[in-house]
């Protein structure tokens, strides 16, 4: 199976770089200046789990796309979906599988709209990576799960012969019949998590310390209610392993989110909090937590262009 991974950053760096190393036919779709690193240097992943080194991974930019591939694993951020899809078009033919790893859903109807829905899976990642200067990718905890799966909730042979060539690749590849629930319950957790963190600016556990253990619950409790109206209620063991999550004391965590604020990057504000406030208010509901966090991410972006174009 031949296999076009977009960006090689944190996520896709990380999953196909595996996928590589253990034999895979992996291709990265890199911009010439990450090319050139890459022939340079390789690509190299530091992990508890096992560190990784490629020499020379096969690469390939934008204008040297000429023929399809059989699965696209796209891992860019949503800010960068439209530039992708145009990236990659040449890329997806008639039977070609497209494995999106973004946060949210709402890249999934672009998505269609441009290469239809039979071509586009359900996929979801848990894993904390970052990039170094140098490229390496930092594997910063022991959790490295990719799940997929067919949106209908009924797994054909296609999605099966994916899921084949993603095990055994030194991550955990599960294969879900029930992948859209799955990418609802990543987003609740992404929003609120990432929300809370980049809200009061801090780790988890330093705003635990000061106080704001409720007012993180209620966030939960409002990024919930939205999954609830959208039909895509999260079981209660879900809903406490989130609460769990942002509320735990003395936990170091910071979001990629934050880490994207503080180092002055782009970030996802409209695709992960703000999609969330709109779906809420087409269903009447209160989210006043979500709409402080909207707020306090949209004026970080306006103040950034500000400065960019200064």
């Amino acid at each position: 199976m031949r296999i076009l991974v977009l960006g090689a950053g944190g996520i896709g760096g990380y999953f196909g770089g595996r996928l590589a190393a253990a034999g895979r036919d992996v291709t990265f779709l890199v911009r010439p200046r990450r090319a050139e690193m890459l022939r340079a240097r390789g690509l190299s992943i530091s992990s508890p789990l096992g560190d990784v080194h490629l020499a020379m991974p096969s690469l390939v930019t934008a204008d040297q796309l000429a023929q399809p591939y059989d699965l696209v694993i796209l891992s860019c951020k949503a800010y960068d979906l439209e530039d992708a899809m145009r990236s990659l078009a040449p890329s997806v033919g008639s039977e070609t599988a497209i494995l999106p790893l973004l946060n949210g859903v709402a890249h999934i109807e672009l998505l269609e709209q441009q290469f239809g829905a039979s071509a586009v899976l359900g996929g979801t990642c848990y894993i904390s990576t970052t990039a170094q200067p140098d490229g390496t990718i930092v594997h910063m905890n022991d959790m490295h799960r990719l799940t997929l799966g067919d949106r209908t909730g009924v797994t054909s042979s296609r999605v099966e012969a994916i899921h084949r060539q993603l095990s055994g690749a030194g991550f955990d590849a599960v294969l879900s019949d029930r992948i859209v629930q799955n990418m609802w319950d990543k987003w609740v957790f992404i929003a609120s998590s990432a929300g809370m963190t980049c809200l009061m600016r801090s780790s988890i556990g330093d705003y635990v310390s000061a106080g704001a253990t409720s007012l993180a619950s209620q966030l939960v409790d409002e990024c919930v209610s939205v999954a609830t109206a959208a039909g895509h209620s999260l079981d209660d063991a879900e809903v406490a392993n989130v609460r769990s999550f942002v509320t735990k004391a003395g936990s170091t965590i910071k979001t990629s989110m934050l880490r994207d604020i503080e180092n002055g990057a782009p970030i996802e504000a409209d695709q992960i909090i703000g999609d969330m406030v709109r779906r809420a208010a087409s269903f009447s509901l209160p989210t006043p937590i979500l709409s402080v966090v909207h707020a306090h991410l949209k004026s970080y972006e306006i103040g950034r262009a500000r400065r960019l174009a200064a």
